[in-house]
């Protein structure tokens, strides 16, 4: 977007293009690249043009070419029936033959060359003035670009702009899942076997819930987490919800303002994962069993 911008700056007096070049230092790197890819878009769109006037130049010839091949005796190589062609030509505008740099078909005389080969003789019409400035700004382009692109290190190569892409694709991605990951509740909350998932989950366990669970979860204050029976329901999303929201009355207090969604999944998921581990002196079972 920065770089049509500044190509629509181009197309603006020069009193606006001067108040835009007063950017901030901290940004000339940029504005000198995206500068580079104004102009490589201005020339392109001056190539296309320069193209279809070569087409209307060469459309011009093949009318005249395609003409009856009857010759005017005092004008060698000219074919008779071109009058209503030519009198289209000049009942148009000469903004085409301006452009291409075309002198008229009555002037061409006196411009034939004094040599000839086998007959046929040679226009001094040189090619107009403009198209030697397109030619040669392309190969000054060229120059630009090689300086820009191989010498200084202004601009990217195709492997240095994947390797910039992939990094900011990687930063975006893990800023992603770490949203996502906050939006888990009771409800989307899903069982996880993972060895990180439970890793982290003890460590929050360890730190939050021995207290009361005991380092086993074989209970203390709290009811056994290792056996088959549960107060508040044994489902993954039960028991993420009974630590999200506490139950007050029994002493289990509310984690929803000290974990996030992501750690009271990790340790849901670390608390299921005690079912069957038999720790030393369990606590007598509490609640409803559940397969």
């Amino acid at each position: 977007m920065k770089a049509i911008r500044i190509f629509i700056m181009l197309m603006l007096p020069a009193a606006a293009f001067a108040q835009e070049t007063a950017a901030p230092a901290s940004n000339s790197g940029n504005f000198y690249m995206e500068m580079f890819i104004a102009v490589l878009i201005l020339t392109a769109i001056i190539l296309l043009l320069f193209s279809f006037t070569l087409l209307k130049a060469f459309k011009v010839l093949s009318a005249e070419l395609s003409s009856p091949a009857k010759l005017l005796p005092e004008t060698p190589g000219r074919f008779l029936e071109w009058d209503e062609w030519h009198s289209q030509q000049k009942a148009k505008p000469g903004v085409v033959n301006k452009l291409l740099g075309l002198k008229p078909i009555e002037e061409e005389m006196g411009l034939l060359m004094d040599h000839k080969f086998d007959g046929i003789g040679e226009l001094d019409n040189p090619v107009p003035t403009w198209f030697n400035v397109m030619f040669y700004g392309t190969i000054v382009i060229g120059i630009l670009y090689f300086i820009a692109y191989h010498v200084t290190g202004w601009g990217m190569l195709q492997e240095q702009e994947y390797a910039v892409e992939m990094k900011q694709a990687k930063i975006e991605q893990t800023a992603y899942l770490a949203k996502s990951a906050n939006n888990i509740d009771e409800n989307s909350v899903k069982e996880s076997k993972e060895t990180a998932v439970l890793s982290a989950g003890q460590a929050i366990f360890s730190s939050s819930c021995v207290a009361c669970h005991g380092d086993k979860g074989q209970g203390i204050v709290g009811p056994n987490l290792t056996d088959e029976y549960w107060l508040h329901g044994g489902k993954v999303g039960d028991v993420f919800k009974t630590i999200k929201y506490g139950v007050p009355e029994k002493g289990m207090i509310s984690w929803e303002k000290t974990l996030s969604p992501k750690q009271i999944s990790e340790v849901t998921n670390y608390i299921l994962s005690l079912k069957g581990s038999a720790p030393a002196n369990p606590k007598a079972p509490q609640g409803e069993k559940e397969g």
